[in-house]
């Protein structure tokens, strides 16, 4: 079976209930939702939470909320790994036998169907423990530097003082919008940014991380300016 699942607690910080706050005329977590549905991949899309709230929105937009998170894996301390691990635990303990699982987080609504059908292809090869989005460093991070009243400036990398910026490697970074896992993968929390795993890559347009009102406001104007495009 073929699972998304989607982690939406309901103690955000920074952004008071970001998971279900309106954004371009839905509340967040509704995008997400309709996209993994749009992609005709997964038999469940299952949300991960411990509040009653956002289960019933959820459940309104067609998803499922199969169990109610631990007060234990809510916190701002608690690793993504952990919460997967228990939502595909409880799925194998409930004879729901996943197989892919992907993790889907509520604030992603760049992602497209072509991305997550990508991520599923290459879990498929059977080559790899997980497949994820991630994206390039909009300025070469070799040639990066660190500021400081002792030390002045400093730079990470000095051998790469006189590197030309086509010269050095790209480097990549999370995109933060979905990580697609074997079922045992994600239940023994084998770490993502390993060997085991591809990456699935995704323009810089596409990719803005909601944490901030700031970059709420930031994703609103992008969103609104590529709705036509992020659609798909």
């Amino acid at each position: 079976m073929n699972v998304a699942v989607i982690p939406a607690r309901g103690g955000s910080k920074r952004i008071k209930r970001k998971n279900i706050k309106n954004f371009c005329g839905q509340p967040m977590i509704y995008w997400p939702i309709k996209k993994a549905e749009k992609s005709n991949i997964f038999e469940k899309i299952i949300i991960s939470t411990d509040d009653s709230e956002i289960a019933k929105i959820s459940e309104s937009f067609g998803a499922e909320v199969l169990f109610k998170r631990p007060k234990a894996l809510s916190d701002d301390n608690t690793e993504i790994s952990e919460v997967l691990s228990h939502a595909v635990t409880w799925m194998t303990e409930n004879k729901l036998n996943p197989k892919a699982v992907c993790c889907i987080y509520p604030t992603s609504v760049f992602f497209s169907t072509e991305d997550l059908s990508k991520g599923f292809d290459m879990l498929n090869t059977g080559k790899w423990e997980f497949t994820f989005s991630v994206t390039d460093f909009d300025y070469p991070i070799f040639r990066s530097f660190e500021h400081s009243s002792k030390k002045g400036i400093q730079m990470f990398f000095p051998q790469h003082y006189h590197s030309r910026s086509q010269d050095l490697p790209v480097a990549l970074h999370d995109a933060s919008q979905f990580y697609w896992g074997t079922a045992n993968a994600w239940i023994k929390k084998l770490k993502i940014f390993e060997k085991h795993s591809f990456p699935i890559k995704i323009p810089r347009w596409r990719v803005q991380d909601i944490d901030t009102h700031d970059d709420w406001k930031r994703a609103e104007f992008i969103f609104n300016s590529l709705k036509s495009n992020l659609t798909a």
